[in-house]
C-alpha cells in the first residue's frame, strides 16, 4: 500500500490503489461521528462500498440503512446517495468507482495525510466551496 498518496477528503482518510481494470479502488477510513459528502449522484459512475470494520449509515434514493462490517452497498448511476458514520467507532471501507476517473476528485480535493491539521483542513470552508464549484467536472451532481 502506498501511504504517500493517502489524503483526507472532507473528513475521510482515502488511499487510492492502482488497478489495471476500468475502475478506481480506494481504501478509506471515516472517524466516529463524521458526516459524509452532500447528497449527490453520478451520471456515469457505478459505485460500490464494502464495509470492512465498523458501520456506516447510507441514504440511497431517500432510503436510510446502516451497513455493517462484511456488508456492501451498490449504487447505480443516477442514484442519489450520501453516507455518514454516526457511530462511536471509526469505520473502514473499500470504495470502487467504475469506469475509472473519480479518483481525480480525491486527488484534487484531498489534503495530504501528513500535513498538519489535515482532517480540519479537509473540512475547511474553502475546500467545501471548491467541492461545490468543481463537483460537476467529476460527474458529481450535488443535490442539496
Amino acid at each position: 500500500m502506498n501511504k504517500n498518496n493517502t489524503k483526507w477528503v472532507l473528513g475521510h482518510k482515502v488511499t487510492p490503489h492502482e488497478t489495471t481494470g476500468d475502475y478506481d479502488l480506494m481504501l478509506a477510513e471515516t472517524p466516529a461521528k463524521m458526516q459524509g459528502p452532500p447528497p449527490h449522484m453520478h451520471n456515469s459512475f457505478k459505485e460500490s462500498f464494502l464495509i470492512i470494520e465498523g458501520e456506516m449509515e447510507f441514504m440511497v434514493n431517500g432510503h436510510v440503512k446502516v451497513i455493517k462490517a462484511g456488508e456492501s452497498v451498490d449504487i447505480p448511476p443516477k442514484t442519489l446517495h450520501t453516507f455518514a458514520n454516526k457511530s462511536e467507532r471509526p469505520c473502514k471501507w473499500i470504495n470502487i468507482h467504475s469506469p475509472k476517473g473519480f479518483r481525480d476528485f480525491f486527488e484534487q480535493i484531498g489534503v495530504p495525510e501528513n500535513e498538519e491539521n489535515a482532517v480540519e483542513k479537509s473540512l475547511a470552508p474553502e475546500i467545501i466551496n471548491e467541492v461545490m464549484a468543481t463537483a460537476s467536472e467529476f460527474d458529481m451532481i450535488i443535490k442539496i
